[in-house]
């Protein structure tokens, strides 16, 4: 027979093994919380160092001078926001540096004749060498018309007109809806990015952050994008063997 002494120790430890099973639970969930913590704050940490080295590789990309082109294209495409930008792109089909010209986002009122008057000495060529794009809406839209457009016209390589800010997200759309085209970037580089750091004025810096964001999104959505292999595609590659 156990004694009273004896008893009450085996009592003892039975209940704590008893609540020792009960508490694992807990300690199991409060272990996991705790490493899931851990690993947050972990890659947390790296997604801000990815998104800082990011926006260095950026602000690398960005243009700080206009270019010399060292080379033609079939077409030339600029992106509507800027007067300075259409100019640009007028020059360069003056130039003969490309066939033709589209500009892209063009507001639904607008017409060649339109463009003419405000851009007089380019009456000619507006006439006979300029096509206007007035369904895009922003950059992605931009892209996908310039698709349809060089893929009708058999183009081969563009040369792209936009602002220095906006050129690195305007290649990467043209690009995604285009890769057996050859795309060349022509920035035009606005005066306040010319003279003055992009951190030194407010306006510059929301600019450029904006800009930069958009850039992430767009390569993020970039993937998912199903870009298919169309008859135009197969006519682009077609064009490629002719030449």
């Amino acid at each position: 027979m156990m004694a009273p002494a004896e008893d009450a120790l085996w009592l003892t430890e039975e209940t704590s093994a008893q609540e020792l099973r009960a508490a694992m639970p807990d300690l199991r969930a409060a272990v996991r919380r705790r490493h899931f913590r851990a690993y947050s704050a972990r890659l947390a940490i790296v997604g801000v160092v990815a998104f800082v080295l990011g926006f260095f590789v950026f602000l690398w990309l960005l243009p700080a001078e206009e270019v010399e082109l060292d080379r033609n294209a079939d077409g030339i495409v600029v992106l509507t926001g800027g007067t300075s930008r259409i100019t640009d792109a007028l020059e360069l089909l003056a130039a003969r540096r490309g066939k033709r010209l589209l500009i892209t986002g063009v507001n639904p009122g607008t017409t060649t004749a339109d463009i003419a008057h405000q851009f007089a000495d380019y009456g000619k060529i507006l006439a006979c060498c300029v096509d206007l794009d007035y369904s895009a809406i922003n950059t992605l839209g931009n892209a996908v018309e310039t698709r349809r457009w060089a893929i009708d016209r058999g183009f081969l390589s563009l040369i792209v007109v936009t602002s220095a800010y906006h050129m690195p997200r305007a290649l990467a759309e043209i690009s995604h809806q285009l890769p057996n085209v050859a795309v060349i970037p022509f920035p035009v580089v606005s005066d306040r990015l010319r003279i003055e750091p992009w951190w030194s004025n407010g306006a510059t810096t929301k600019l450029v952050l904006s800009e930069y964001f958009k850039y992430l999104f767009a390569k993020v959505r970039m993937p998912f994008d199903s870009v298919a292999a169309t008859s135009g595609d197969n006519r682009l590659s077609d064009a490629h063997q002719t030449h």
